[in-house]
């Protein structure tokens, strides 16, 4: 029960739930913002590997590396599922190590490396059961979003992109 001289505050307003540099709104919710950069500067202007970069390295021009090919053998339609399974396979795979043993300069590539990797086993999950496109029609996209779509759908229309 609040008492005469304390203000009721429904929901969660005025509780600091936490801190982050990397996204920040603005006070009245109108905007976001990257790492200080105005999400509508970025929209339609950066690719999504630049915008990783932006987040990750604080550099709009230090982007997520290409794809490597990664071929889920049994996609079983379920995201998550399949997402963990392959992730979990490429450490091992990759010769990769605990962040407790590794500097920094590896874990950043190690975090690029498997983020690049799940845009590839996210499109492959989400394909299902149809059969994956060919490599070579996936290397016709332009950006790791049409890439990323041309992997999952077939096709990257460019409103998506």
């Amino acid at each position: 029960m609040a008492s005469a001289d304390t203000d009721f505050r429904p929901g969660l307003e005025g509780v600091f739930a936490f801190e982050t540099e990397i996204a920040e709104p603005d006070k009245d919710g109108g905007s976001l913002r990257y790492r200080g950069v105005d999400i509508e500067e970025l929209v339609g202007k950066y690719p999504f590997e630049n915008v990783w970069g932006l987040l990750v390295d604080e550099d709009i021009n230090s982007p997520l590396p290409p794809t490597e090919a990664i071929h889920l053998q049994d996609p079983s339609g379920s995201v998550p599922a399949d997402l963990q399974a392959a992730l979990a396979t490429l450490g091992p795979k990759w010769g990769m190590q605990k962040l407790v043993d590794i500097d920094d300069t590896q874990a950043r590539d190690d975090l690029a490396r498997l983020s690049s990797a799940t845009l590839t086993v996210v499109a492959q999950a989400a394909r299902g059961k149809q059969p994956p496109v060919p490599e070579s029609e996936v290397e016709k996209g332009e950006n790791a979003a049409a890439k990323f779509l041309i992997r999952w759908r077939g096709e990257a229309d460019p409103r998506a992109v």
